[in-house]
């Protein structure tokens, strides 16, 4: 045994608890304890049963982040549970909090399972390109069937104890103490006369009738819906061969697809953004000892689409918010959005009508600054323009009581200029929500030259409250990420101009992996906001710097997107279904006319290439003026806020994995052809020439 387990008997049970703050991960301490306590209460002739316990908030929360990249320390995770379940003496695991992962595979192997009502159960390993290694897609499937087994390993996404219990994952959910009910659990197996009850025994649900077709028509999906993933097609084929195989043939199928998943550079990739968001939380120069202001009650001036998506994110967290608009009627109309998301969520059966009514009773709405007094943090979500920000933080600058946080979610707007307005700029911070604020998980968290160390602490902390990836940014056009998403989504312009449609830009990116097409999120979004900045940009373009044309001919015209019906495409009646605008061959035959150029077939490689490395080139620039932290941060916000693939880690780790001279290589033919747009930055100059990559800054 070890510190991190220890084994008591108390009369006929052994109680084993596993005791590893946080959150009593799967290191070698604790397997090599699990394997000897285990094996001294299968030694004891005084032991009938055996119940597994973790103190603190959780069950085994899967394996230890501290030895990812080691090299692996007998015994493995495989040989604690092969114990475990061939143990002759019947066993229980008591789970709280949640049980993921090799946690979850360790309860799998224990006899019977029992599980607080509050508790999660999942096998989250996919979202690290990985698949269950210790049993899991050959347990699961054997106790709650193939259909069940496929959706939590396929989509490492956890469920409530309840839906265990449902479906067979746990026998018996409890109220109160972990070793009571533990206890009391084993003294009813012994009462009723049950041994051991081995998972990997039971074969009736993967013998069920259609199991093959189902398995088929997963990997289809899967196919379909998350096109180049590695790890979920492989989680399938571990599932299948459950169906197929006794469980030592289908475990050592299991290893075998589970190497080949540790071998994938996905798993890299996803590795990188797994330690990227959590390295994302450090703020350099940030003294330790900081005190992070509390926040009781928050403000949200503006009831649009992003001020109520972000009323939502307080509300959702339990903090009292208020809603500020110029006219009752606009604070009415603001109040019923908020109140029909929450109706959409409980339709769909994500939240019920009891929370939805519990949150909305914390939304409250005014028309007057000075109800604003007893805030602790306010939120501007206004129109975009600077004039419009200055009397908005006027206004609070002389109703919001010292120490209260004033935060703008300005999307490109100089924040300096912003905290200039008051008469407290210590007090000024940026919180760059992401649309729909209530749903995008990434928040910028903008600091200005004047925002205070508590006030940045604050912050930090809040989005954390919000349940929000947050990443600290400098004050420039744009910040980091829509800094970046300027020359993306200027290079898709340009292509088209250049001989590509739509349709094949929007494509070749969604096959790279892209969660939409540039060209589609600008229709989403709106073009008439795309043009409103480009136009605030245009007088201070450098020499050479020409613009594409096509989005001019389109506002000219009235197509703004989605929202007008017409944009880059074509909507159908009421609908989002993108079909090709009949009008966009001739605007893009003039932009090219203006451009002195004839349109020619442009191939997917180039356009992924060109709009790829347009986002590396600037994120290079963006790192040498220090805008951003550090490189793994800006993947987080393309990972987080702009639908980049995880399971290529983001674009700097994807520019590492290419290879920096070759980008760069690419970049100088860009800047050759091209013109001002692709001048290389020097900072990938310099990198490439001392044979270094993002990763080693």
């Amino acid at each position: 045994m070890s510190d991190a387990v220890q084994l008591e008997r108390r009369g006929e049970i052994a109680l084993v608890t596993v005791d590893n703050p946080p959150v009593n991960a799967l290191g070698h301490a604790v397997r090599a304890g699990l394997l000897a306590a285990f094996q001294q209460a299968e030694a004891d002739p005084q032991v009938r049963a055996v119940v597994l316990v973790c103190t603190g908030r959780t069950f085994m929360a899967g394996a230890d982040i501290r030895e990812f990249g080691k090299p692996p320390q007998s015994p493995s995770l495989p040989e604690v549970v092969d114990c475990l379940e061939g143990a002759s003496k019947p066993s229980v695991a008591v789970i709280h909090g949640t049980a993921l992962g090799g946690g979850l595979e360790v309860a799998l192997a224990c006899h019977y399972r029992i599980a607080r009502r509050d508790a999660q159960v999942g096998l989250p390993e996919v979202k690290l390109g990985l698949l269950p290694g210790a049993g899991g897609t050959q347990r699961l499937p054997r106790l709650a069937g193939v259909a069940k087994a496929l959706a939590m390993i396929v989509s490492g996404a956890p469920i409530r104890a309840a839906d265990a219990l449902d479906n067979g994952i746990v026998d018996e959910l409890f109220d109160g103490d972990l070793i009571d009910a533990g206890q009391a659990f084993a003294q009813r197996l012994l009462a009723d006369g049950k041994g051991p009850r081995r998972t990997g025994e039971r074969n009736e649900r993967v013998q069920e009738e259609g199991v093959a077709e189902l398995i088929a028509h997963q990997r289809g999906e899967v196919q379909k819906r998350l096109p180049g993933q590695f790890a979920p097609l492989r989680c399938i084929d571990a599932v299948e061969a459950a169906t197929q195989w006794p469980l030592r043939e289908g475990l050592a199928r299991e290893r075998e697809l589970f190497q080949q998943c540790m071998q994938s550079p996905q798993r890299a990739a996803l590795i990188h953004a797994f330690f990227a968001e959590r390295g994302a939380a450090k703020v350099e120069g940030l003294a330790r000892d900081v005190q992070p202001r509390e926040i009781r009650r928050a403000a949200v001036i503006g009831g649009g689409t992003m001020g109520v998506g972000i009323v939502l994110c307080f509300a959702n967290a339990g903090i009292p918010v208020q809603l500020l608009e110029v006219n009752e009627e606009a604070l009415q109309r603001g109040l019923e959005r908020a109140r029909s998301l929450y109706a959409a969520s409980v339709a769909r059966g994500s939240l019920s009508a009891e929370e939805m009514e519990r949150r909305m009773c914390l939304i409250s709405g005014v028309l007057d600054y000075a109800a604003l007094g007893d805030a602790d943090v306010v939120v501007e979500a206004v129109f975009e323009s600077l004039e419009v920000k200055r009397q908005v933080f006027e206004r609070l600058d002389a109703a919001c009581k010292p120490g209260a946080i004033l935060a703008s979610n300005t999307s490109s707007l100089d924040l300096d200029e912003i905290a200039a307005f008051t008469q407290r700029p210590r007090d000024v911070v940026g919180l760059h929500f992401f649309s729909p604020a209530n749903v995008m998980r990434l928040l910028e968290v903008v600091r200005g030259k004047a925002t205070s160390d508590a006030v940045l602490a604050s912050a930090m902390q809040l989005g954390k409250r919000l349940k929000k990836v947050s990443v600290v940014v400098g004050v420039c056009d744009g910040f980091v990420g829509n800094r970046m998403i300027f020359p993306y989504g200027r290079q898709a312009e340009f292509l088209l101009e250049e001989g590509a449609t739509p349709a094949q830009v929007d494509r070749a990116l969604r096959t790279f992996g892209m969660a939409m097409g540039p060209l589609a999120v600008r229709d989403l979004s709106g073009l008439d906001i795309s043009h409103a900045i480009r136009s605030r940009q245009r007088p201070n373009l450098k020499p050479g710097q020409t613009l594409p044309r096509v989005l001019d001919h389109l506002i000219a015209a009235g197509m703004l997107g989605q929202k007008t019906g017409t944009g880059f495409y074509h909507y159908g009646e009421g609908g989002r279904a993108a079909q090709d605008n009949p009008a966009l061959p001739a605007m893009l035959e003039q932009a090219a006319a203006e451009r002195g150029i004839t349109r020619a077939p442009i191939s997917d490689e180039e356009i992924v290439e060109r709009c790829l490395y347009a986002l590396v080139n600037e994120a290079a620039q963006i790192l040498d003026e220090g805008i951003a932290q550090r490189a793994s941060d800006i993947d987080v916000i393309f990972l987080n806020g702009y639908g980049f693939p995880a399971w290529r880690g983001g674009p700097l780790f994807h520019a590492d994995s290419v290879g920096l001279p070759h980008v760069l290589e690419r970049i100088r033919e860009f800047h050759q052809r091209l013109g001002a747009w692709w001048q290389p930055a020097p900072l990938l100059e310099r990198l490439v020439a001392e044979g270094r990559r993002f990763a080693d800054l």
